[in-house]
């Protein structure tokens, strides 16, 4: 979607559609006060009347409105002001998007950012309402072709404003594009993206940027640096597992880089400890944490934002098969540490150890994890937030605050020392799995023993990875949270 700004008073926009918030109190003030006394007052009798639904989130569409230049008017209610926060704003915005998703126009030209929202200034609140719309615009075409007569999605949306919002919108598009690429690659079924296609998806992303280069780790090796437990996991496939290493270098080869590091297990079957039927095809969502890393890092590249970073995606296939590891078996990780394996179906915490381990050359500022690693935290934090877990308080924090600008929440699990006495076994130095209590917290005690040197954090997205129902698909989340950490880290402003 292409995003542009116009400077024109509201009722002189020509337009398909203008795209305007009113509140519970009525259009008293800001685009919808000007258009009001444009149109003589009709927009305030409609509110009156209950013509136009001003509750939260609710859409009414005016067409050919009188007194004003656009051909239709698009009014998203957005309830009691008072009550207007960031998650609210955010969901005002995903309903103007949905509405005109599945609508006939293609342009609009949207106003809902010149509400007031807390203390946040107007350059967040256009570049948020910029990337709710591109987001509510996504739709799924890979595998399933739009009918004739569906809708089109919106190809252009032109913001109200001055040209001080353009990094702003800039800032919006690349965002935009890391969701939309963490969503295509969750999206897409098995039997297309493998280990292989993502390590193709890298290769590609690097041939269009300078500033990247990207190695690829296959079987051999990985066998030669002793990743048994990534190889572990992927023995009983026959695709074969990748290790991808993404470097983007926008600053001083000095400069410690931020390392993310993504669970890219491709088709989770549980491998042996094999899964139920139900519900076993979402298991292809099982690597939208390296869609995550992969979306983050070209958003982060698209900005040119002036740090290092590295994205490692830890692929490979959970499958059961003759040859595949087995419950009682014991495995030497890369670190040296054995793991007796209890589930084969807490595979991820296996692919990421190695992973972890092999990331301690880089010397990292930060390094942060993230996978769709347990059911447990879905249990825990539903699909609202992703459980987020450190030992360092600062970390935990600016993580806290990223996605906080992002409204891309994760809430703060404790990683107590209490919590590994349920991984310890007598066969090993650990067991992949401590238990049903805290399962959660202690996937990511497990992980903590491979990055206890290192400024280290989890994030556990397996509630808010993907929607499940109707809706179902990739939502392309920690992608905002981890795009404003990365900005934050550069130093920018991300509200």
């Amino acid at each position: 979607m292409d995003f542009s700004l116009t400077d024109q008073s509201p009722e002189r926009i020509d337009t398909p559609c203008l795209v305007i918030a009113v509140p519970a109190e009525g259009p008293r003030s800001g685009a919808a006060g000007i258009l009001d006394e444009a149109m003589d007052g009709a927009l305030q009798k409609l509110c009156a009347s209950g013509d136009i639904d001003t509750g939260y989130r609710r859409t009414t569409l005016i067409h050919q409105p009188a007194g004003i230049a656009a051909q239709r008017l698009l009014v998203v209610g957005c309830g009691e002001l008072g009550r207007l926060d960031r998650v609210r704003f955010d969901g005002l915005c995903m309903a103007a998007g949905q509405f005109l998703r599945k609508h006939a126009v293609t342009e609009a030209c949207v106003s809902l950012h010149q509400l007031e929202v807390e203390d946040l200034d107007e350059p967040w609140r256009v570049r948020h309402a910029a990337v709710a719309l591109d987001r509510a615009n996504y739709v799924y075409t890979a595998t399933k072709p739009p009918e004739d007569d569906a809708p089109h999605p919106l190809t252009a949306a032109v913001f109200a404003g001055g040209a001080e919002l353009q990094p702003a919108l800039d800032e919006a598009r690349a965002i935009a594009a890391g969701y939309r690429r963490a969503r295509e690659l969750g999206n897409l079924p098995a039997n297309i993206c493998n280990p292989a296609y993502l390590a193709q998806q890298a290769q590609a992303l690097a041939e269009r940027h300078d500033a990247v280069e990207v190695e690829t780790l296959g079987r051999a090796e990985m066998a030669e640096l002793g990743m048994d437990a990534l190889l572990g996991v992927a023995q009983g496939s026959e695709n074969d597992p990748r290790l991808i290493v993404l470097h983007y270098r926008g600053a001083d080869v000095d400069l410690p880089p931020v390392v993310l590091v993504g669970k890219g297990i491709t088709f989770d079957s549980g491998g042996l400890s094999i899964k139920p039927r139900e519900h076993m095809d979402q298991m292809k969502f099982d690597m939208c944490g390296a869609a995550a890393v992969i979306g983050a890092f070209e958003a982060c590249v698209r900005l040119a934002l002036p740090i290092n970073l590295i994205s490692v995606v830890a692929a490979a296939e959970n499958m059961p098969d003759g040859k595949a590891y087995r419950p009682g078996d014991v495995i030497t990780s890369m670190s040296g540490k054995t793991i007796e394996i209890l589930n084969t179906d807490a595979e991820g915490r296996l692919v990421l150890c190695d992973a972890l381990t092999y990331c301690e050359r880089f010397e990292p500022a930060a390094l942060i994890d993230v996978a769709t690693l347990t059911g447990a935290c879905v249990i825990a934090l539903g699909h609202h937030a992703s459980g987020l877990m450190s030992h360092h308080d600062d970390l935990a924090e600016e993580l806290q605050a990223a996605g906080r600008a992002a409204v891309d929440r994760a809430w703060r699990l404790p990683i107590w020392d209490d919590y590994q006495e349920q991984l310890k076994t007598p066969f090993a130095d650990m067991k992949n799995i401590g238990g049903m209590p805290a399962g959660s917290i202690t996937a990511g005690c497990f992980l903590g023993r491979f990055t206890e040197d290192q400024r280290w954090a989890h994030l556990d997205i397996a509630g808010s990875a993907w929607k499940w129902g109707a809706t179902e698909g990739a939502t392309g989340r920690p992608v905002g949270l981890l795009v404003h950490f990365l900005m934050a880290h550069a130093g920018r402003a991300t509200g």
